[in-house]
């Protein structure tokens, strides 16, 4: 499972540009078409996201201590 302090990788294969953008404010991660970036996880908890451009697409993460 996922631990504070881990990073994740996000990795968009599509033609559009995407976001993961977390509820909390914990990160905000733009993705332009091909694109990767990476997010340090700094807090505990359940981390629910979501693509501002495309609100219907989500997930969550799910960080121990």
């Amino acid at each position: 499972g996922l631990k504070v302090g881990d990073t994740v990788m996000w990795v968009t294969l599509d033609r559009l540009e995407h976001t993961a953008t977390a509820r909390n404010g914990a990160f905000d991660v733009d993705l332009k078409p091909g694109a990767e970036a990476v997010t340090v996880l700094k807090q505990a908890g359940t981390i629910e996201f979501y693509c501002r451009f495309h609100p219907n697409m989500t997930g969550k993460l799910v960080v121990a201590r």
